[in-house]
């Protein structure tokens, strides 16, 4: 009970077996639930997948500290770590497998280690029935923090993927649209199953930036909020963006132009800000600091992040923007 008599949310840890190790160690994942004494929606958090992107740990974690005063109705459950092993050795895959969890869904009981990890993850969380997931991820080094979302195909159901859309325009981030469907991922095959699911990009993979921890809270907060579950902050939570891309409008993610020349890059504009059509992005020098090629940007945008390597070769990308639909 809390201090006005009210019964308190629930919150309760717990595992989900994954496999037997070499060593013959049962490996688990964990979860994290927080129920409301009240009825209301369920959401359900998913972070690490890939085990070198590890700011949504932090963030479920802060998160739940909050929710578990705060929660006012419906319940939030979390996977903070789907992907241990790769976690465990810093890799973005499936430990020596290689394989990618975010590439494996809907899974398969009797396939390769990485479908048999989705399949479980997938199957405990369509069992729940959500109303939403998030999906939490972080981008390169250098980039903001933006909602991500599936491109609508014929395989996604209408009235879901527009309930996604609704909710990505609550978090408060940029919302930019996948340029491609990514079919075995784990947002594409729950949207297809009618339940909506945004992705999270959470600025810097590989250490936790608590800048980027607090966005995140904030985005997930305000959709909470939206949905009924806890009570709107104060003011709620927007990422500042440049006037003309802080309207909430869709936009569509963009890794083009790419360069044409090898080199060493040398930025010439930070992820947040905008930049107009026919404006220099990236200046390319060989080793003797020689210019090889100035890359233009094609068309107006904001600059969601660039690349993590000094290094570049011929079509390889050197930044990512949200570009207007």
């Amino acid at each position: 009970m809390n201090s006005a008599g009210r019964a308190s949310p629930r919150i309760g840890y717990s595992f989900l077996k994954l496999m037997t190790g070499s060593d013959l160690a049962n490996r688990r994942l964990p979860m994290i639930g927080c129920v409301s004494p009240n009825p209301g929606p369920l959401v359900w958090l998913t972070a690490c997948s890939h085990g070198d992107e590890v700011g949504g740990i932090a963030v479920i974690h802060d998160l739940f500290r909050r929710l578990q005063r705060q929660l006012l109705r419906g319940a939030v459950h979390a996977f903070p770590l789907m992907n241990p092993l790769g976690f465990e050795s810093g890799t973005r895959n499936i430990t020596i497998s290689r394989e990618d969890l975010n590439r494996s869904f809907p899974g398969n009981l009797h396939g390769s280690l990485g479908e048999r990890i989705a399949a479980r993850i997938f199957t405990r969380i369509l069992d729940a029935a959500p109303d939403l997931v998030l999906d939490l991820h972080n981008d390169w080094i250098r980039s903001i923090p933006f909602a991500l979302l599936d491109p609508a195909t014929a395989a996604l159901p209408a009235a879901a993927y527009e309930r996604t859309c609704t909710l990505a325009r609550e978090t408060g981030l940029c919302t930019i649209i996948e340029t491609d469907a990514v079919e075995h991922s784990l947002t594409y095959n729950l949207l297809a199953r009618g339940i909506p699911a945004i992705t999270l990009e959470l600025g810097e993979s590989r250490v936790v930036n608590e800048i980027h921890v607090v966005s995140g809270i904030g985005a997930i907060w305000n959709v909470l909020a939206h949905l009924g579950l806890v009570a709107p902050l104060t003011e709620p939570f927007r990422y500042p963006l440049p006037p003309r891309y802080a309207q909430g409008d869709m936009l569509q993610y963009s890794d083009k132009p790419v360069g044409s020349k090898s080199g060493i890059i040398r930025f010439l504009v930070e992820p947040g800000t905008e930049i107009k059509a026919g404006q220099a992005f990236a200046r390319i020098t060989n080793a003797f600091g020689k210019h090889q090629e100035t890359v233009k940007a094609t068309q107006d945008a904001i600059v969601l992040g660039h690349s993590d390597s000094a290094a570049v070769f011929p079509g390889m990308p050197i930044m990512a923007f949200g570009i207007e639909v």
